[in-house]
């Protein structure tokens, strides 16, 4: 599969700088939504590239500095569960794939945004963009970002379980698990916990 081909059509139309972005943990009951922009050199050769939630949690620790080593430009940012909850999680991830973009050391004139959304109710991608479904498999800029943001994440999460222990963040990241729903059910919400999707307990 060519991993290129939306890089190759946005240079194609006379961008120069094309970004790849991708976000992870829209879906949890806890902790941030993380975003991350890679602008990689075009054809660059990362063995095992792919959307991160086909990798191993290894094969995405391997990964992860074999991208920020050959990225042109990579950044990473977030929205705490505080904003989450303030604003709404759609808002919060285009803010924080926003935050990501602003965050890169080359300034991009274009972007490639995973998914089919580019706007919240209070923030939008701003720059020139094209949402690619399911660009984490089909964009090599977007599969690199998808990697960088969800270790990233996962890496907050064990922090916090240190903090937390008693939530074991480190096992299910925040996600809705039994055994998550289970120790939410014991002790509460924590401070970092997503309250406006705590619906059912």
């Amino acid at each position: 599969m060519d991993l290129w081909r939306y890089e190759r059509e946005a240079i194609a139309q006379g961008y120069a700088v094309v970004c790849g972005c991708d976000e992870a943990g829209a879906g949890p009951l806890a902790g941030p939504v993380y975003a991350a922009a890679v602008i990689l050199p075009l054809g660059a050769d990362i063995p095992g590239l792919n959307d991160s939630k086909k990798l191993t949690e290894k094969r995405r620790e391997a990964l992860f500095p074999v991208i920020q080593d050959r990225a042109l430009a990579w950044s990473v940012a977030w929205v705490d569960a505080r904003e989450i909850d303030e604003t709404d999680i759609l808002s919060a991830r285009m803010r924080a794939m926003r935050l990501a973009i602003d965050g890169l050391s080359q300034t991009p004139d274009f972007a490639l945004i995973d998914g089919n959304r580019d706007r919240g109710r209070s923030a939008s991608i701003t720059i020139p963009h094209r949402c690619v479904v399911k660009g984490d498999s089909l964009s090599a800029s977007i599969a690199a970002a998808s990697v960088l943001a969800k270790v990233s994440r996962d890496r907050f999460m064990v922090e916090m379980a240190e903090r937390y222990p008693e939530y074991r963040f480190d096992k299910h990241k925040g996600y809705g698990t039994r055994l998550h729903y289970e120790l939410l059910r014991t002790y509460g919400p924590s401070p970092i916990h997503r309250r406006t999707f705590l619906k059912n307990l």
